[in-house]
């Protein structure tokens, strides 16, 4: 059985906002087109009034018909014909002015947001879903877009052609209009009811479409795992079934939407049926023209046209309303890293030493539990140090610190003796390269992966990175070299291959810092000897932080410091922590005996 989809949050507020005054947080977007936005209003007004002088010309041309001055009633025909092409002309205009207007207004928007969330400290990321962001960037802004592109001009179109059909109607028959406004609550009262049905009816349509592509996405970026398990029959079942659903809740939908339009489109000509026969009365009575009958008509016609617009549309407002709401939060979230109003400037050249002055986090998500508590710690330019501990020690949260993701809640962390806080993110991660435990390879040629590290470097230069990570061979086996796609998240290379590749990075940006959070976890014993000597040759000069379970890659560090629950617990050379008999002994003695590696503990 399929299962219920799941709840975005905050789709309800995308769904609905009753508060249509957010709308007006749009204005920064649309302020720079404000010429744009005044021709579209002139040819919007310009189609409006036309449409409301047609059913004139169209009285003037039945009441002439039976004339025999023949030239009077071509020059009637002719002026409907002309209101015609004014009509087409303005309608044309008014489309392409607020169609761009809308991909423009949109365009920005999505760049502001996505600016926005692209600097956010991780902090951001851990309360906040990166999906419910991407859901904003997209779903939202193509809601607005449609408002702003569509909705909005034919809501006002409408509004006047309602108030001004609903003027020349009370000018042509008083006692018509009255009748008239008689049949409008009772068309109104069937849409709004089933207008909220739809309403809730497309929003579980389009749950039960974004289930199915949600369960789609997840098996076949797993596909690998699914076909090893011979699991391709229940995930074909799962995605019929959520697919079938989907369905029904469209069946549903269109029912639905199918019954409102055969109440109202009843209703409405039931109505003029009726207006007609008792005017039909009054011209035979001679109390007004068939012309006058005939323009009544038309314009009973465009107000109805416009009641039932201006409802449906009203819906769309209110969703456009709520989608403005949850970009303008965007907009307006307060990181918890912020840059100094003045930033400081870094000594040129940066030396790159480090200093942790009594540093204690928590990380936001969990505030019970310290990543590091009371930590000191001072890295001298050019050194080597090892962090190295059980998971959960905190040694990862001290490259993040590092990089600035976090602030500390008390302590200060410095580059060369000045504090992160007092300098510029963008320019203190100049003189950082990372390597991280899980590498990232983007959907782009190998080239431009290397080349991620520094975007102006030559091409000699990539292929002089990738030989120092011991990438070049496996780069040059592949179908185009290092212009062959690695595809999503790297799925054309092993694990050990994409941290090769993670690592030509970190060399090719040549900064004076370099992080290395288990660069050779990935890497058979062939791959870690070559690049454990790329690794020594270019942090020669550099200052090293080395992240380490396997203890055999941080032996020659300068220093090894090991950290238990977010403490620094001891100090020290490989063969003095050995000697100590603490943490550190035990762990060298779990992964050289018991690991398996084939070294006894005195030989560590």
């Amino acid at each position: 059985m399929a299962r219920q989809p799941t709840a975005i949050p905050g789709a309800d507020d995308r769904e609905k906002s009753r508060d249509l005054g957010a709308l007006r947080r749009l204005w920064p977007f649309l302020k720079p087109y404000y010429g744009m936005m005044t021709a579209a209003f002139v040819a919007l007004v310009l189609t409006a009034g036309v449409s409301l002088l047609l059913p004139l010309a169209v009285r003037r041309v039945v009441d002439n018909f039976g004339v025999d001055a023949s030239g009077l009633l071509d020059q009637y025909f002719g002026a409907a014909i002309g209101f015609a092409a004014l009509l087409a002309l303005g309608t044309g205009l008014r489309y392409a002015l607020v169609t761009r207007l809308g991909e423009r207004v949109v365009a920005d928007i999505r760049k502001a947001v996505f600016g926005r969330v692209i600097q956010m400290s991780p902090a951001f990321y851990e309360t906040t879903m990166t999906g419910e962001v991407l859901s904003r960037i997209t779903t939202d802004t193509t809601l607005i877009q449609s408002v702003i592109g569509s909705s909005v001009s034919i809501a006002l179109r409408n509004l006047l052609i309602f108030l001004g059909g609903l003027v020349l109607m009370l000018f042509t028959s008083a006692k018509l209009t009255g009748l008239v406004l008689l049949i409008v609550p009772v068309v109104i009262v069937p849409i709004l009811t089933l207008g909220r049905k739809l309403r809730v009816l497309s929003r579980e349509n389009q749950d039960w479409i974004a289930q199915s592509s949600g369960n789609a996405s997840e098996a076949l970026l797993s596909v690998q795992t699914v076909q090893a398990f011979t699991h391709e029959d229940r995930s074909r079942a799962t995605f019929d079934a959520v697919t079938e659903q989907s369905y029904r809740s469209a069946l549903r939908r269109t029912t639905a939407r199918a019954v409102m339009t055969v109440i109202v489109i009843f209703l409405i000509f039931s109505g003029i049926v009726g207006v007609l026969w008792i005017g039909a009365h009054d011209v035979r009575a001679g109390e007004m023209s068939t012309g006058a009958l005939v323009q009544f008509v038309i314009y009973s016609v465009m107000v109805a046209g416009a009641v039932a617009a201006l409802s449906e549309i009203w819906g769309e407002l209110q969703r456009a309303a709520g989608a403005t709401e949850r970009l303008v939060e965007l907009l307006a979230v307060e990181d918890a890293v912020k840059d100094p109003a003045t930033p400081g400037l870094l000594p040129d050249p940066v030396r790159g030493q480090i200093t942790f002055d009594d540093v204690t986090f928590h990380y936001p998500s969990r505030p019970g539990t310290a990543a590091l508590d009371a930590v000191s710690l001072t890295v001298n330019p050019g050194e080597t140090v090892a962090l190295v501990g059980p998971s959960g020690a905190g040694k990862s949260t001290v490259i993040q610190m590092i990089l600035r993701f976090y602030d500390p809640e008390r302590g200060t962390v410095r580059l060369d003796g000045t504090d992160l806080r007092d300098l510029s993110r963008r320019d203190f991660r100049r003189a950082v390269a990372l390597v991280p435990q899980d590498p990232v390879i983007f959907a782009a040629s190998a080239r431009d992966n290397i080349r991620f590290g520094w975007p102006d470097a030559s091409d000699a230069d990539v292929e002089a990175a990738a030989k120092a990570a011991a990438a070049h061979d496996f780069i040059m086996a592949l179908p185009d070299g290092y212009d062959s796609p690695l595809g999503e998240r790297g799925v054309m290379l092993s694990g050990g291959q994409k941290q090769r590749i993670a690592i030509a990075r970190a060399i090719l940006r040549d900064a004076p810092v370099l992080l290395l959070d288990e660069a050779t976890s990935a890497l058979d014993a062939e791959s870690e000897r070559l690049v454990q000597h790329a690794v020594e040759v270019v942090a020669e000069g550099r200052t090293t932080i080395v992240i380490a379970h396997r203890l055999s890659t941080v032996k020659k560090a300068d220093r090894i410091v090991v950290m238990d629950n977010g403490r620094i617990v001891a100090t020290g050379r490989h063969d003095d922590l050995v000697a100590e008999g603490g943490l550190y002994a035990r762990l060298a003695r779990l992964q050289f005996t018991e690991g398996g590696a084939g070294i006894a503990p005195d030989q560590t």
